[in-house]
């Protein structure tokens, strides 16, 4: 048995082709599926079979265009009201893959229909003799969290949780490579994730949270003081894929032209610039946002999260950079949005005035800010509550365009952690009027400058 790791970082996602040499299994495909099929044909294989760990709350499944495509069987939790044809798979089924054995084994947690499958070779070679796709239950370092279903499923959930994951363990052999689908950056982990590259059960048997700790109730406390927040686009996830999602639309579209980007302009339509935040600082076409493309996992999720879903959409920017962020855009339901492409926003839309705003670094922030000027941190709550700059304000920044008229009117200092976060609050801030000064200088940094800091003593 081979497996080929489809790895998608911006989402901290991974996809699996499977095969024995001459047919294969994907399991939980993401919706750009050409990647799949480049490492089938690559492999030389044909897929006859594709499989969902779980109905997904991350991202938009490319699993049904993919079986459609290839005319492979398409396996989904037979408990899943899902509004496609499918085969229908019930927890403990085995079937076959070429020579390769596969069992669904039920591991509710991370959903209440959560499936891992154990896929074993009886004449392995010098390839692997057992792995297991474990979705969203087991993970490098701990577990799928478990409250994306609602707060109500949030505490029974995790106890299942606990209980899945021996229950997988069980189900494998010691050496088995364990193959999770979160875990890699995707809000989709919860707890002390790790970040080693491979594992294999026995590995996680011993050092994972989830199986070392003896008592249950101690490990479900543990993990619901660990749940932070998500993505407001995961609501949307669920219900498009129960629907059944037809295949992405990859295609860079006409450019549009400057009077109608003119038009969205003044209109207040969301037209997002995918440059690096110092350009946009320095100049940027009045009425757009920066989310500059090409900083891992940050754009999509950020977007997503960030701006009105379901609303019309231009991204800005470079050929490359926007035929790449459609891609990525398209994985989590933002279909086709339409681009303005160019690099000199002036070119793009002549009739709109270029503005700017300064950027500085904690230095600047001690040496030109004066009293009663804000410091603005757009970092999750639990990054501010570890440690933050004295007297400054927390709005994180996916929650930043609905506190808005939270902020008082004055000059407005904002940092994130990096400067990623902060380059957006930045360019939201300024489309809204205020007065903004982007510091673009990575957190860690601040203590060193002379920047007093602080715990969150409420934490």
């Amino acid at each position: 048995m081979e497996v080929v790791v489809v790895e998608t970082t911006q989402l901290g996602d991974r996809s699996y082709l499977v095969h024995d040499g001459t047919v294969a299994l994907v399991i939980d495909p993401q919706r750009d599926t050409d990647r799949v099929d480049t490492a089938a044909q690559d492999a030389g294989v044909a897929i006859t079979h594709v499989a969902e760990t779980h109905i997904h709350n991350d991202y938009v499944t490319g699993g049904l265009a993919l079986a459609r495509d290839h005319g492979a069987v398409y396996l989904v939790n037979a408990a899943d009201n899902v509004a496609f044809e499918r085969e229908p798979i019930l927890p403990g089924r085995e079937f076959r893959v070429g020579r390769l054995s596969v069992k669904a084994v039920p591991t509710p947690g991370h959903t209440h229909t959560h499936l891992a499958y154990v896929v074993s070779d009886p004449d392995p070679g010098t390839g692997v003799r057992q792995a297991v796709f474990s979705g969203g239950s087991l993970l490098y370092g701990s577990v799928g969290r478990t409250d994306l279903i609602g707060p109500e499923d949030t505490a029974g959930l995790a106890h299942e949780q606990y209980a899945s994951v021996r229950r997988l363990v069980a189900e494998a052999e010691p050496d088995a490579l364990l193959y999770p689908t979160h875990g890699f950056g995707s809000f989709c982990s919860i707890g002390p994730a790790s970040k080693i590259p491979t594992s294999t059960i026995g590995e996680q048997a011993a050092t994972n949270h989830a199986l070392t700790d003896p008592d249950e109730d101690h490990f479900v406390r543990h993990l619901l003081a660990s749940v932070t927040a998500y993505p407001s686009y995961y609501a949307h996830m669920s219900p498009l894929n129960a629907l059944g999602p037809g295949p992405a639309v990859l295609d860079v579209p006409e450019s549009v032209d400057p009077t109608e980007l003119e038009r969205r302009l003044d209109a207040g339509e969301w037209v997002v610039d995918l440059r690096h935040r110092v350009a946009f600082a320095a100049s940027h076409l009045r009425g757009s946002v920066a989310f500059e493309y090409g900083t891992g996992s940050s754009f999509t999720s950020y977007l997503g999260w960030v701006l009105p879903w379901n609303r019309p959409l231009t991204l800005l920017g470079a050929h490359d950079d926007v035929e790449k962020a459609i891609r990525d855009l398209a994985r989590i339901g933002i279909d086709s949005p339409d681009a303005a492409v160019g690099e000199d926003p002036k070119i793009l839309a002549p009739g709109i005035p270029l503005l700017s705003y300064p950027r500085t670094d904690w230095t600047g922030l001690i040496q030109d800010r004066t009293l009663g000027e804000i410091v603005l941190d757009v970092r999750r709550t639990e990054e501010f509550a570890a440690s933050h700059v004295q007297g400054a304000l927390n709005v994180p920044l996916h929650e930043l365009l609905l506190r808005l008229d939270e902020l008082a009117d004055t000059k407005t200092w904002v940092h994130c952690t990096s400067g990623y976060r902060a380059g957006v609050a930045a360019s939201l801030l300024h489309r809204a009027g205020r007065d903004v000064v982007l510091i673009d200088a990575p957190f860690r940094g601040a203590a060193d400058a002379g920047v007093e800091l602080t715990r969150d003593t409420h934490e």
